[in-house]
């Protein structure tokens, strides 16, 4: 009877372990569009602080101020998801480690792998149901309109 080489068995668990890989990828754009848009959260929100430097209007102030606060709400909602997409990529990365240890350990990995899955997909959802709040924020004013 042929055992299996350990070349083999390698193989097999790097194939195994690629599949969420792509995930990672698909991850990592989300945390692109994120970190961007928390940039220009943070950069309105240095001009808009620059503007209640100089004496202006009261009008003027209490409309900067509404804007600064729905800037605060947006930024809490990025923040949010962008920690939720982290948590997500760090328990799909385990996931990988898990596949690729478990073709070499004898211990009956399916419930591990399947919980750190789920958990990660579950922290995807949420992080993009709050980009979809932030989104919904951004949009309020154009919605609005004056």
């Amino acid at each position: 009877m042929m055992t299996e080489l350990p070349v083999t068995n390698i193989a097999h668990a790097i194939q195994l372990a690629v599949a969420p890989v792509f995930l990672l990828t698909g991850v990592a754009s989300i945390l692109s569009v994120l970190t961007s848009r928390v940039a220009r959260i943070i950069d309105r929100s240095r001009a808009l602080h620059s503007k209640l430097i100089y004496p202006i209007q009261q009008q003027k102030s209490d409309e900067i101020h509404a804007e600064l606060l729905m800037l605060t709400r947006r930024g809490k909602l990025i923040n949010r998801a962008i920690g939720l997409c982290t948590a997500c990529v760090l328990l799909i990365c385990s996931v990988i480690a898990i596949l690729f240890l478990g073709s070499f350990v004898t211990y009956n990995m399916d419930i591990p792998i399947a919980l750190l899955f789920v958990t990660a997909m579950l922290c995807l959802i949420v992080a993009l149901i709050l980009f979809i709040g932030e989104i919904y924020l951004a949009t309020a004013n154009v919605r609005n309109g004056p």
